[in-house]
């Protein structure tokens, strides 16, 4: 099942009437226009596709791979078609009221949380470890790197908190109360808050690096505590 496409656009933005499917309503008049107009339907259509998968995956329709592969396939699209459609002029949740959109699982996924549902692993096998650790580390050197190199966008941060969410998320045997998983998230909570245009300042920028840091230091205590 493609969620992406069983969504359609906004109502008034579906070109024939009910009446009178021959005829066509002119909703714009330059190509510009036909693009925000583009852009919108692609928004709403993630939404809408968001809390399809979000039932389905409530109902055990689907697997939990294939909920994790589309929803983090989503979330990723939702950043870039917020930007494109919304622009500074309107925020989604504007958005969603403006065109009726009683969306409470997508607004949770994408605007609160910004990850899949969590699914802690349970498998322990020697391999697998290793391999998230690697990939584990590489998110964090990679998104402490970023901050370092001044990157503030919104845009910019978030898929890189969110990637390395993920990852930590894999690590077997982790308490409840990871202190790297409660960082990370409580920033991704903070990023998703903001819109993809917008950026955090120099003073949340110093908090996030220092976050990472020590989230950083309380993952490698846990590797050492493994061995």
């Amino acid at each position: 099942m493609s969620y992406w496409q069983s969504a359609s656009g906004p109502p008034e933005l579906n070109r024939n009437t009910s009446d009178d499917r021959d005829s066509e309503i002119e909703l714009y008049q330059t190509s510009k226009e036909r693009e925000s107009y583009d852009n919108m339907s692609d928004l709403y259509a993630i939404i809408m596709a968001t809390e399809s998968l979000e039932r389905a995956y409530a109902r055990d329709a689907i697997t939990q791979q294939e909920y994790t592969t589309e929803c983090n396939k989503l979330i990723s699209q939702f950043r870039l078609a917020e930007k494109a459609a919304l622009g500074r002029n309107m925020t989604t949740e504007t958005f969603m009221e403006l065109y009726q959109m009683n969306c409470p699982r997508a607004v949770e996924r994408l605007l609160n949380m910004g990850v899949p549902e969590q699914i802690r692993s349970s498998n322990n096998d020697g391999h697998h470890v290793a391999v998230t650790v690697a990939e584990t580390v590489q998110h964090f050197i990679t998104t402490m790197d970023a901050v370092k190199l001044e990157q503030r966008a919104v845009d910019e941060l978030q898929p890189l908190l969110s990637d390395l969410m993920d990852a930590l998320t894999r690590l077997p045997e982790t308490p409840n109360d990871f202190d790297p998983n409660r960082l990370v998230e409580t920033w991704l909570k903070k990023l998703n808050s903001m819109r993809a245009v917008e950026s955090i300042d120099e003073d949340d920028a110093r908090q996030l690096y220092l976050d990472l840091d020590t989230a950083y230091a309380e993952f490698n205590r846990y590797l050492k505590r493994r061995k």
